[in-house]
């Protein structure tokens, strides 16, 4: 099911390659970080999801979340173009306050990268990014495909950590990991086992 306006491209930019290799762990990291979010979602009302907290900073889940999922969605809508123009994301309102029509872009973006493989990962790419404070021109970078959905993982967990601290104003309970670093976990268990 696809909802008008969410991922209009994503079905004919999906690679057709149906290898048997199994899926690399890049690619198993953003469906890990996504599904979290789409875990997230299932908890939630329409009415929960867009909330504005004063803090932190004026926010809400769906806010946070448009955001990281956007992210996702410029590089997966740029697999063919070469560019992956972060500055254009769509910034779509019904995103950040609709709990469905999020689940389902985030399905979009899920179908989209699962057959990514290492050919997809290595693609050559540029990204295109506004960073400097002093600048009304973006930076443009030579990177890869993977390089950005490796960007976006990293990306997500820090804004996850975000709305896990609105969620807990907010008295949704989240998974231990949420919001955390794969790092940061092994590093803990590490901890616990000593």
């Amino acid at each position: 099911m696809n909802v008008p306006g969410t991922m209009p491209a994503l079905a004919i930019q999906t690679p057709t390659n149906h290898n048997t290799q199994a899926t690399p762990e890049l690619i198993q990291a953003c469906q890990d970080v996504l599904l979290q979010g789409l875990e997230l979602l299932f908890r939630l009302s329409d009415r929960t999801y867009s909330n504005v907290l004063e803090a932190p900073y004026g926010a809400s889940i769906g806010g946070h979340y448009r955001h990281v999922l956007e992210h996702f969605q410029r590089v997966a809508r740029s697999i063919r173009a070469g560019e992956i123009n972060y500055d254009a994301r769509e910034r779509n309102p019904r995103l950040e306050t609709e709990v469905t029509y999020a689940a389902i872009a985030t399905c979009d973006v899920l179908r989209a990268i699962k057959n990514y493989d290492d050919g997809i990962l290595t693609r050559a790419s540029k990204v295109v990014n506004s960073v400097s404070y002093g600048s009304s021109e973006p930076s443009v970078i030579d990177t890869n495909v993977g390089r950005e959905l490796a960007y976006c993982v990293g990306h997500a967990i820090h804004h996850y950590a975000i709305v896990r601290l609105i969620c807990s104003q907010l008295g949704v309970d989240v998974p231990k990991e949420f919001g955390v670093a794969p790092s940061t976990l092994k590093y803990r268990s590490g901890m616990a086992a000593d």
